[in-house]
């Protein structure tokens, strides 16, 4: 098995395993989310609480998939928000090279850069107050301008190549070359991107939860509970140390999911490899 390969599947594993769990937890947790159980508080790992309970008697199986999947949704949602809005600024930027246009796309993705996600997401919070959904929209705005520069740019590739001269000597319109010729040549491009930025929108959501801007309680997440965590460690180690695993081990699975993806995808790897 090729290099690509094993980590698109090793990666494909673990991140599958939280995925289905974050999807089982719609229908079934092991207890209750919300069952305070304060005679069974800091309970270690063991038969009945496979990992635990938390400072309220809470079960730390139970919170780990669904924190997962408040994660997971996130993440996706905001990566979400980058493409649909990035990927056609940047196919635009691309057509109208040079222009007024370009240079109001760039400047404005270099605006957003200016500010990491973190300070966005304060000042979203700071109008609209805290919670998953400004977390959403704050990660979102930052993955606008990752997905619009790397558009454009391998667009702009693109635009010399003969098949483009081509559409262009037909007659067709930028707009039609985007959508027919441009987009199809970078549609892999960008999946590699996407599998990499989801994995940072997953540490981007435990980051501000972690400091209170993303899912408040009672939802679970794993920036909350390692929030939670923080002044048990010595008491209760698992508290901190299962969620924190958790966000190594999804963040590890897509990065090698991309990896393997982009070592399929970019030619000029396949031919040193050859």
């Amino acid at each position: 098995m090729t290099r690509p390969w094993r980590s698109i599947l090793i990666g494909g594993a673990l991140a599958a395993v939280f995925v289905l769990s974050a999807l089982i937890s719609y229908v079934w947790t092991p207890f209750p989310i919300d069952g305070v159980d304060i005679p069974n508080k800091l309970r270690p790992p063991g038969a009945t609480h496979w990992l635990g309970t938390d400072h309220y008697g809470r079960d730390i199986l139970s919170m780990v998939i669904v924190g997962g999947r408040t994660s997971l949704a996130v993440a996706v949602v905001a990566v979400g928000i980058g493409m649909v809005i990035g990927v056609p600024l940047g196919l635009w930027a691309a057509a109208r090279r040079g222009s007024w246009v370009d240079e109001v796309i760039m400047r404005g993705n270099d605006l957003i850069f200016a500010f990491p996600s973190l300070v966005i997401a304060i000042l979203i919070t700071g109008i609209f107050g805290a919670g998953a959904v400004n977390a959403i929209i704050a990660i979102g705005i930052f993955n606008i301008p990752v997905f619009a520069r790397l558009t454009r740019g391998a667009a702009l590739s693109l635009w010399s190549r003969d098949f483009v001269l081509a559409a262009r000597v037909a007659g067709k319109s930028s707009l039609r070359i985007s959508a027919e010729h441009i987009l199809p040549n970078i549609t892999s491009l960008l999946i590699v991107q996407g599998t990499i930025q989801f994995s940072l929108g997953i540490l981007a959501e435990a980051g501000l939860s972690y400091v209170g801007l993303g899912a408040q309680p009672p939802t679970p997440s794993w920036g909350r509970m390692l929030a939670d965590a923080q002044t048990m460690v010595a008491l209760a180690p698992h508290m901190a140390l299962i969620p924190g695993l958790a966000i190594v081990l999804t963040v590890m699975g897509l990065n090698l999911m991309g990896d393997g993806l982009r070592d399929l995808t970019d030619p000029r790897i396949r031919m040193q490899r050859t």
